[in-house]
């Protein structure tokens, strides 16, 4: 399989980023999409009514730290030659 072994070949000057990379874009991606997810929620049962858990530790401090961390790794991975 000719192709295999493109994959597998690191120093292809034809290809920017390796398969690695691409495995580390993707999760990265997905802890972006973790701390998207951590946001969410908090919508009250009334609109009369006002919830505080909008005001959790979990959305405000944790999610976006999860989300810049997500953004870094992706930098990261996108940088990184293997």
């Amino acid at each position: 399989m000719k192709w295999f072994d493109n994959l597998n070949n690191q120093n292809d000057s034809k290809m920017p980023l390796t398969v690695k990379n691409y495995i580390l874009i993707a999760v990265g991606a997905v802890i972006i999409i973790l701390g998207f997810v951590l946001m969410s929620g908090g919508q009250p049962s009334t609109p009369d009514t006002f919830d505080y858990s909008i005001f959790s530790f979990r959305r405000i401090t944790l999610a976006p730290i999860v989300v810049v961390a997500g953004f870094a790794f992706e930098i990261y991975a996108i940088l990184k030659r293997f």
